[in-house]
């Protein structure tokens, strides 16, 4: 059984993910052709298994981050080019970016924010749940 505030939460975070994913795919969509077995943006009902991006996070508790728990921010480009490492750096920046500037308006009562820590973006802040 979860929690129901987390399945609001998480559902919450995913609408803020499939807007910056849209975002992504109306500026980068075209400039990669998509891995074969991929529909193209908007052909499905879920923005994670269509068009050129996955962008979501996964929970970690940060057992040794220096910022402790959060979500681990990942911008995937499903293609089958090379994408060059530092366009592919200027575009997960730009994702990260724009979760920033999104938090506040999906998740007005909270602070939470996204920092680097080491080698990946994290979302962390007040990720309390409450009582049920």
């Amino acid at each position: 059984m979860r929690h129901p505030r987390l399945i609001e939460f998480d559902a919450t975070l995913k609408r803020l993910f499939d807007s910056v994913n849209d975002e992504l795919e109306e500026k980068y969509g075209d400039q990669y052709p998509l891995h074969p077995a991929r529909p193209r943006h908007g052909e499905t009902a879920n923005r994670a298994q269509d068009g050129l991006f996955n962008v979501g996070a996964s929970f970690t508790a940060g057992y040794g981050s220096r910022l402790g728990r959060g979500y681990v921010v990942q911008v995937e480009m499903v293609t089958l080019e090379r994408v060059p490492p530092d366009l592919r750096a200027n575009i997960e920046q730009e994702a990260v970016d724009l979760v920033q500037r999104k938090l506040p308006y999906y998740f007005p009562h909270r602070h939470l924010t996204v920092e680097r820590d080491r080698n990946a973006f994290k979302i962390h802040g007040d990720l309390r749940l409450g009582e049920v």
